[in-house]
């Protein structure tokens, strides 16, 4: 397989959207129609939906995992599900549309290369579809699907849909979504399977791809191959109790390329010391590689002794990052405990971990208007600009540049509960 193949062979997505816009039953639907549903789960689905009243089998159930879920209709939880096709796997995010689970819903999208955004098609383009397109932007998800759902409810009428595509491309230029993403949209209706997976018989007049035809095709391509290199190490490996006398001298460096790629001969620097040194051997397991990319866990060997440990970082020397103890970012709010200066907390970006205090809160983000609003403290499912000052630096790369080195989370010091995720300005 090639390094292109390796990259897109795995494709990870959500969906989002009001209430009742049909996310449960539209994911439902895609693994229904694409058979990877086990036959007993099946059967049990198929029970449920009988004692419900339901003359056909309710699809939303296939994702509504928890019990609470079942019995009120509504998705809670973040659920999971994983399928695959002749052409690649998927892993599926059904992230809940209550405003309450917005911590829920930007967990489930700060790994996702896809966001599909349901609309229903006889309410239109509403303030929780802006919501979470705002947040589908805020953490950096490259492509965007809106799916109009429930044609069936409104005839299929080709007019009502044209006129939600248009308020929506308005609303994307409003807060420069379509800057840098790709936004595709597909009439649908998960109900009856209309343009999920085949094309149906009731949306003639459309003759762009299904759904499914959309996800065979997007690359998930924020995965940072074409990116600077990063290899936060997270361990040194010094194999002393070994009757190999090579070993003695072995002094491996082991970690996952976050970003771009590394080759045998390659002359690197170390943060925050700024040692430098070249690549003597790249390892991955017990095969020696001449060259390693992104998303690969490998153990780099340099010609130089020089002191690494858990935490620094190794870049190429011909790059420019620079070590910093502020950070100013956009942070999600995920505990029930309001943030607050008076409390320790540590930041934990890449292997690194770090001290911090509170410097000060910018603004925070009105989500139903998306003005700012100043305010003393964050408290759970709040969205806001904030400013720390860490005791260790850490290389740091905006987040709109790279993902994975410009995303922390913020660990309460005194409960060591994660509490909030930040990314980087």
């Amino acid at each position: 397989m090639s390094q292109q193949n390796i990259q897109d062979s795995l494709l990870r997505f959500m969906t989002c959207g009001s209430v009742d816009d049909g996310k449960s039953t539209l994911i439902g639907r895609l693994l229904f129609d694409t058979k990877t549903i086990l036959t007993d789960t099946l059967t049990q689905i198929e029970k449920t939906s009988k004692k419900r009243g339901m003359a056909a089998i309710d699809l939303s159930l296939i994702t509504d995992g928890l019990q609470a879920e079942r019995e009120q209709g509504i998705t809670i939880d973040v659920a999971y599900r994983y399928f695959s096709t002749g052409k690649r796997k998927y892993i599926i995010a059904d992230a809940p549309g209550h405003e309450q689970y917005t911590r829920n819903m930007v967990t489930a999208a700060s790994t996702a290369h896809l966001a599909i955004i349901l609309i229903d098609a006889r309410k239109g383009v509403l303030t929780q579809t802006r919501r979470h397109s705002f947040l589908a932007k805020l953490v950096g998800i490259p492509h965007i699907v809106v799916a109009i759902n429930k044609m069936d409810l409104i005839d299929y009428d080709e007019n009502q849909y044209k006129s939600i595509c248009e308020d929506y491309e308005k609303f994307a230029k409003e807060i420069k979504l379509s800057e840098s993403r790709t936004i595709e949209f597909v009439p649908m209706s998960a109900l009856n399977g209309d343009m999920i997976v085949a094309r149906g018989e009731s949306i003639h007049w459309y003759q762009g791809p299904t759904l499914l035809d959309i996800l065979e095709k997007t690359t998930a391509d924020y995965a940072g191959k074409d990116k600077n290199f990063r290899f936060p190490v997270q361990f040194v490996c010094r194999p002393h109790a070994s009757d190999d006398h090579q070993l003695h001298d072995f002094r491996g460096f082991m970690g996952r390329v976050e970003s771009g790629s590394i080759s045998v001969g390659d002359e690197i620097t170390v943060l925050p010391s700024r040692y430098k040194s070249k690549v003597k051997s790249i390892q991955l397991g017990d095969i020696t590689l001449n060259k390693a990319i992104s998303e690969q866990s490998v153990t780099i060997l340099l010609e130089d002794e020089i002191d690494i440990s858990r935490g620094d970082m190794i870049i190429k020397s011909n790059d420019a990052i620079e070590p910093t103890k502020n950070i100013n970012a956009m942070v999600c709010w995920l505990s029930e405990t309001a943030m607050a200066s008076s409390r320790a907390y540590l930041i934990r970006h890449t292997s690194r971990e770090s001290k911090a205090k509170l410097d000060k809160i910018d603004f925070k983000v009105n989500i139903e208007t998306l003005g700012h609003e100043i305010i003393p403290n964050l408290n759970m499912n709040d969205i806001a600009q904030v400013t720390f000052k860490l005791a260790q630096p850490i290389m740091m790369d905006a987040y709109q540049d790279n993902r994975s080195t410009g995303a922390f989370i913020i660990i309460d010091e005194s409960t060591y509960h994660t509490v909030g995720a930040g990314m980087i300005d």
